[in-house]
């Protein structure tokens, strides 16, 4: 009896040996190749690398410690938005009675959005005969999230948030031949635009001013390509809404504060996945930052990104290995901090809950989106991330012998371009690939 104690320790013992044995390159290639690397050495890195199918970490390296996760941000709005829009998104909610049309947004930013054909909350407004009356929605989210950086107010990639996007909040300038022209057409006189022609120019440059809706736009006239450029309008409050909806729908329009005498309806919009796609593969800040907004939408018909990110994180990810700092959609705010196992540990109960066709589409792959320049053996599925001096990387790898792996490699303060930094972690993690 005295020797079944000893035999099972020398088993466990050889059992943890081989394991360690097993992985050892990894953790040689991380430490000795990957975190000394020239863009890394002086940079501050947390892996994590974990088996679903064992249980296993295969390596950890600082999958405690915190990191600005730039956009990896998104895997949490895309879990938000999978756990509780369902299958469409909330387009509309309307009143209609005898005599008038009641309409409230929802932040769906596909209304109107250009890469969106089916738009059922236009088709509403435009086939009713009806008098609308815009109610304003309880709005408890600022135009610009926490810890934004207010001197971007004209770069595309942060569009104001509010409860009814058109045109996705942005105007969009378009150059082709010795056309010029702007949607939405509200902003196309001299009030809101100005033009100049720069024959020195290489591309469109279009600014505009800070307080107000009123765009420069310098173009080269012997350039007869067709450029198009973006840059957010100045949302406003209800009536700014009213005026951009009569321009499009060629109809009048009031607002109400309240409603009439009965409920509203949820009109159900486009797939959701329709939505998620774009937002993970271009890295879309505006889709994700509205994914949470309609979130609180749905469940308690008023908009805030706090709320639903309070709530998800109560409800859904309550064992989460570390409390993270999650405080937007897109990850535009260094107030973000996640670690690498909060990420391996989210992308696990996705795995566990949809099937992997759909996340695969959803993630960008090699040659793909934000990863069209890596990855060409597209074995893995992942979602990117950059801010100065920021790159990061999570997601599902599939190695040669079909083992499929989830991963999370933040890097954070290093001073090396964000390509040196990929290139690195792409090397690394195509090792594993090919080994395993």
């Amino acid at each position: 009896m005295r020797l079944f104690p000893v035999v099972l320790s020398c088993l466990l013992f050889t059992a943890s040996q081989k394991t360690f044995a097993q992985y050892a390159p990894i953790k040689k290639w991380a430490e000795e190749d990957l975190l000394r690397s020239a863009p890394l050495k002086q940079a501050h890195a947390g892996i994590s690398i974990y088996e679903p199918a064992t249980g296993k970490y295969w390596y950890n390296y600082q999958e405690d410690h915190y990191f600005t996760p730039a956009s990896n941000t998104k895997i949490f709005s895309l879990y938000a938005g999978l756990r509780l829009l369902g299958d469409s998104l909330p387009a509309l909610r309307y009143l209609s009675t005898d005599s008038v049309l009641y309409v409230k947004g929802t932040a769906d930013p596909s209304f109107l959005h250009p890469d969106y054909k089916v738009q059922p909350a236009w088709d509403l407004l435009q086939q009713t005969g009806k008098p609308i009356v815009v109610v304003p929605a309880a709005m408890e989210t600022r135009r610009y999230g926490n810890g934004w950086a207010w001197s971007d107010y004209a770069d595309d990639y942060q569009p104001e948030l509010n409860e009814w996007p058109v045109y996705g909040n942005v105007a969009r300038v378009r150059h082709h031949g010795d056309t010029l022209m702007i949607t939405p057409r509200i902003f196309n006189d001299t009030a809101h635009i100005s033009f100049r022609r720069d024959n020195t120019l290489d591309e469109l440059l279009i600014e505009r001013d800070e307080r107000t809706n009123r765009f420069s736009v310098a173009y080269n006239a012997n350039d007869k390509r067709l450029q198009q450029e973006e840059v957010p309008f100045i949302t406003g409050g209800i009536q700014d809404l009213i005026y951009r909806l009569q321009d499009t729908l060629h109809k009048p329009l009031r607002a109400a504060m309240t409603g009439g005498p009965g409920t509203f309806n949820l009109l159900k919009g486009i797939p959701a996945d329709s939505l998620y796609l774009p937002m993970m593969h271009r890295s879309d800040n505006f889709f994700a930052e509205q994914i949470l907004l309609m979130c609180s939408s749905l469940l308690w018909d008023t908009i805030s990104t706090k709320r639903t990110i309070d709530f998800i994180q109560k409800s859904y990810l309550s064992n989460l290995p570390d409390t993270p700092k999650w405080v937007d959609g897109s990850g535009l705010s260094r107030y973000n901090l996640f670690t690498p196992r909060d990420f391996v540990s989210v992308l696990s109960d996705m795995y566990k809950t949809y099937p992997t066709e759909r996340l695969y589409t959803l993630f960008p792959t090699g040659g793909k989106g934000t990863m069209k320049n890596y990855y060409r053996q597209q074995f893995v599925h992942a979602k990117t991330g950059t801010l100065t001096g920021v790159v990061t990387l999570s997601g599902y790898l599939v190695t040669k012998k079909n083992k499929t792996l989830i991963f999370s490699v933040l890097v954070n303060n290093h001073n090396n371009s964000a390509t040196a930094v990929r290139r690195s972690v792409e090397s690394f993690l195509t090792r594993i690939w090919e080994m395993y």
